[in-house]
């Protein structure tokens, strides 16, 4: 790998209507691509990450580094926000909160932030005391104002382009009518402040139905369309909606995060340490789905935000090259690119 950095890396720019990101950042695997060696010598931190079992050694650049990423892409999604939230029931601020303030003082004007809401406030059952139980804040549109919304308006508002709420996977023994689902959520969203940037990820393919849909278009809520293990393809997945971009905002959130039927930790073992493509792991369908419909998307005037997980192929940035490539291959057969 050479010590700079290649014109092949910039994702900037390419459409008016589409953006091209990462699920996370600070990742020392893209030194070389998206990051310049000599920037962050001695300042590369090392953390043990468990998996499945095992233990991965992770190199983290400084938050600093979130500027050179915008050189090369036109929107990041910061998922740590998931694991906790940036305030605590008593009101203190939670480490969560100091590292994405720490995020807002290297950031500039166009910069766009998608940020994904905690799963203490969306996820029916969490790991609480070595135990996968019932989450008793499940759904809970005070805390959720309290602690989260509130204040990541207050650190991001000016580059948040996107509040993801993302649902864990119910079994079929453990699932819910869709019905039911529908009406929680409608409480939900009208209880929590009114906000345009509201998008969600369902991972139980059950739930993408027409009552679940029917309260998305109501509530201007986008349907967030995840290539992911156990959900069918992203062009099923936005078939069932019947096509339609319900996001009040005309954002489009399409997340390529594992290859499907493969789990979390065989993605994470496979993908680690995150600074190559890994042969046999990227499933070409993903890409020419995704590109097929942010086409669409642009289309129909909508903005197309295409979010990439190391976890979909082993890089990031390279998986982002081939969607970049199908995407300029097929405006070109189209012949001239809509605007």
């Amino acid at each position: 790998m050479t010590q700079g950095k290649e014109r092949s890396f910039i994702f900037k720019g390419i459409h008016p209507r589409l953006a091209i990101g990462t699920a996370s950042d600070r990742y020392s695997g893209w030194l070389g691509q998206i990051y310049t060696w000599e920037r962050y010598a001695g300042r590369i931190k090392r953390r043990t990450k468990k998996v499945g079992g095992c233990g991965f050694v992770e190199e983290i650049l400084p938050v600093d580094s979130v500027r050179e990423f915008f050189e090369h892409f036109d929107i990041l999604e910061l998922d740590f926000t998931f694991y906790r939230p940036l305030k605590d029931e008593q009101g203190n601020f939670t480490q969560s909160y100091h590292t994405l303030k720490a995020y807002g003082t290297f950031l500039n004007p166009g910069n766009r932030i998608i940020l994904k809401v905690p799963q203490l406030f969306f996820a029916k059952r969490v790991w609480r005391k070595e135990v996968f139980g019932e989450n008793p804040h499940y759904l809970d549109a005070d805390a959720f104002a309290r602690q989260f919304y509130e204040p990541a308006l207050e650190l991001l508002d000016p580059w948040l382009a996107g509040l993801l709420f993302e649902q864990e996977y119910h079994r079929k023994d453990d699932r819910p009518a869709p019905k039911k689902v529908a009406e929680e959520l409608d409480r939900f969203f009208r209880a929590i402040p009114s906000d345009s940037r509201y998008h969600v990820e369902l991972r139980t393919d059950s739930f993408l139905s027409p009552e679940v849909f029917g309260v998305f278009d109501r509530h201007g809520i986008g349907q967030v369309l995840s290539h992911w293990s156990w959900l069918p393809s992203l062009k099923l997945q936005f078939s069932l909606a019947g096509r339609r971009i319900f996001s009040k905002s005309r954002e489009l959130i399409i997340r390529l995060m594992t290859p499907r039927g493969m789990r979390y930790e065989e993605a994470y073992a496979k993908a680690y340490p995150f600074d190559r493509l890994v042969e046999g792991m990227l499933q070409n369908s993903m890409v020419r789905d995704a590109v097929d419909i942010a086409r669409e998307a642009i289309k129909l005037g909508v903005r197309a935000n295409i979010i990439i997980n190391n976890r979909a192929g082993g890089n990031a940035p390279l998986i982002a090259q081939k969607v970049l490539a199908a995407f300029t291959s097929a405006f070109s057969e189209a012949g001239k690119m809509e605007t």
